[in-house]
């Protein structure tokens, strides 16, 4: 098995990037949920993720429902500011889905109300609203890895 980054309509294709090349260090399986904001042959995003791309599980999906639908075993952790949960409250398992937003909204409001014991945040000052998008998921999934005690890596 291995944990899963859902990105739920990404905007920046840098960000994108940068994440597909965490995914391709830790054996993270990448999911991109559409519409993307971005074209998969922009130069941004192949150059974010420099020549790693060989090496990332990727799977487009054109809803976060269609995900789930997917893996319905899987259990489902949704970032977000909004959350009462720190990420390093949950107990991670090989297999979970870290679930991130579009990086100018978040997670939809509906989808954090119907999962309030599954979302978790990042302590952080109150004069920032938020930490970039690849940050946020590079954080949090070596958190769940350190917790599984880093399997496959050296």
């Amino acid at each position: 098995m291995a944990l899963h980054i859902v990105l739920v309509e990404p905007e920046i294709p840098a960000n994108t990037g940068n994440i597909s090349r965490t995914c391709a260090a830790t054996g993270t399986h990448l999911h991109l949920v559409r519409p993307l904001g971005f074209s998969t042959d922009d130069s941004k995003l192949k150059r974010a993720g420099l020549d790693y791309w060989h090496s990332v599980h990727l799977e487009y999906h054109d809803s976060f429902a269609e995900v789930q639908e997917k893996y319905p075993e899987g259990r489902f952790f949704y970032a977000s500011t909004k959350a009462v949960k720190r990420y390093n409250d949950i107990e991670f398992r090989d297999g979970d889905f870290l679930v991130f937003g579009k990086e100018t909204k978040g997670l939809p409001e509906e989808l954090l109300a119907a999962n309030p014991e599954t979302c978790i945040r990042m302590p952080m000052t109150d004069n920032v609203r938020s930490l970039n998008l690849s940050n946020s998921a590079a954080i949090i999934v070596f958190e769940a890895l350190r917790q599984l005690d880093f399997p496959g890596m050296k």
